[in-house]
């Protein structure tokens, strides 16, 4: 049952579109939280209200698409 709430979950693309240089320390945590590395590195995170609040965090960073 587990598995099939996880096949179905939706996905968000979220991309590095400004450098975290001279950024607050805990927002440079945020973005390796949500698993980016370097500038323009896109990657696949599961839609939930904690990764909407990283996301909301940094909005200023990353760029996001459904």
């Amino acid at each position: 049952m587990a598995q099939a709430k996880t096949a179905q979950a939706k996905k968000l693309k979220v991309t590095l579109v400004k450098s975290i240089i001279g950024t607050k320390e805990s927002h440079r945590a945020t973005v390796r939280g949500l698993g980016l590395r370097r500038m323009h590195h896109t990657v696949e995170v599961e839609d939930t209200p904690a990764v909407r609040g990283m996301i909301n965090k940094v909005y200023y960073l990353v760029k996001c698409e459904a």
